[in-house]
């Protein structure tokens, strides 16, 4: 027997190629996750960056109205949360200052919240994959031992050759589950982290928002109050630069 990839699956016994069949499956999976997420978070952090440039003029003027009337092509995660208070700004009646605010505030944690939720997905599936494909080839391991003391209790020897195939298999089982858990643990830290930077931009964001909407609810009831300060742009730009 020659120790190689062909060979050792040639001599691996039904359970072990099952084992192998499903960690590539489960590397598969983590695989089109990972590609899947890094197309859809940088399409999303370019997108957040280009309405920023948009609305960014508007919101340090406090002009809401205009920013939620500017027309957008993309949005991006801070846009769908953004544009959610927006929205409800500019359909508040605004007869009542501490509602319309109240207004503004819920549609921003829903927009905030739904947009973690769509980042969240897949991450289950690198979860799933970095912590039981370990013990998935820790079976296969397990099994081609229990192979090695089978073909030595058939032969009535422990020779070496003997059990050397059972040993191979058990091994290779080990290093494919390792193999598919490393790559989908160091991914999930890294969306993972991604993802927490992304809800510091949200709900810093939403905040900025909220004192814009608090600053011109109050200049509703006083109209010589000075125009709030331009710092809009700089908070939400400089977040994504």
């Amino acid at each position: 027997m020659q120790f190689t990839l062909s060979d050792l699956w040639h001599h691996m016994g039904l359970f072990a190629r099952l084992i192998v069949a499903v960690l590539a499956i489960m590397s598969s999976a983590s695989l089109l996750v990972a590609c899947e997420r890094l197309i859809v978070f940088r399409k999303s952090r370019r997108q957040s960056m280009r309405f920023i440039g948009e609305t960014s003029d508007s919101l340090s003027r406090g002009e809401l109205d205009a920013a939620a009337a500017t027309p957008r092509d993309a949005q991006g995660y801070l846009g769908h949360v953004i544009g959610a208070g927006l929205a409800a700004w500019r359909k508040s009646p605004r007869i009542d200052a501490d509602l319309t605010f109240e207004s503004v505030a819920r549609a921003l944690e829903r927009a905030s919240q739904r947009e973690l939720q769509l980042m969240k997905r897949g991450q289950g599936v690198l979860a799933t994959v970095s912590s039981t494909a370990p013990f998935v080839g820790l079976l296969g391991t397990v099994m081609g031992i229990v192979n090695s003391f089978q073909a030595m209790a058939a032969t009535g020897s422990g020779g070496l050759g003997t059990v050397s195939a059972g040993i191979a298999e058990a091994l290779v089982t080990t290093a494919l589950g390792l193999l598919v858990a490393i790559p989908a643990v160091m991914m999930f830290n890294y969306f993972q982290g991604w993802i927490d930077a992304r809800a510091v931009d949200m709900s810093e964001s939403s905040n900025e928002l909220l004192d814009v909407v608090a600053t011109q609810l109050k200049q509703a009831k006083a109209p010589g109050h000075a125009s709030p300060s331009p710092s809009s742009r700089v908070g939400m730009a400089g977040r994504l630069g």
